[in-house]
């Protein structure tokens, strides 16, 4: 009676042990998953998080927006909406030197026509940030840069300089969304 009850134990830890190392196992695979899909957006997620909690808590967000983005039928933009594109922002590159906020604020509507086109909801900046940052997590930072630095000019706290550096944020981005996938 005594082996059985033994056995029975034995077997129960061996288990049970089991199903944490598989569980522990699907969850690094989860996070590998996620490091490579955010790349530089993991790092500034998870990677200035502050203790195991916060961590976790940034992983989850990432997992949710790669949730949410997935859900979405985002497309790549056709030859002609990508050359009509391409022209817009040629024009309003060259209106930079004469009027560079009202330059820098056609830029960024130019960017959420793209995105409106290409099947992102536009509805906020932070919610657009999300999503652009799980199929374009090496710009979406100069996104948010370029954006900060709109609300600034939009206050008349911005240099010139300033309004030349986030043209070339939005324009990261830009391109990035009018390549061809």
């Amino acid at each position: 009676m005594d082996t059985t009850i033994l056995i029975i134990v034995i077997a129960a830890a061996v288990v049970l042990v089991g199903a944490v190392l598989i569980v522990a196992m699907r969850r690094r695979a989860r996070t590998g998953e996620l490091h490579d899909r955010f790349g530089s957006e993991w790092e500034r997620t998870v990677g200035t998080a502050d203790g195991r909690g916060e961590r976790r808590a940034a992983r989850h967000d990432l997992a949710e927006r790669a949730e949410k983005r997935d859900e979405l039928e985002i497309h790549p933009l056709d030859v002609a909406a990508r050359q009509q594109y391409s022209d817009q922002w040629r024009s309003t590159q060259a209106r930079f030197v004469d009027e560079p906020q009202a330059a820098l604020s056609e830029a960024e509507q130019l960017l959420d026509a793209v995105m409106r086109e290409q099947g992102y909801p536009v509805d906020g900046f932070e919610q657009q940030a999300s999503l652009i940052s799980v199929d374009h997590p090496d710009v979406v930072e100069n996104y948010r840069g370029a954006h900060a630095m709109q609300d600034r000019a939009r206050h008349g706290q911005a240099t010139t300089e300033d309004l030349r550096e986030a043209m070339l944020r939005y324009r990261s981005l830009f391109d990035e969304l009018l390549s061809p996938v």
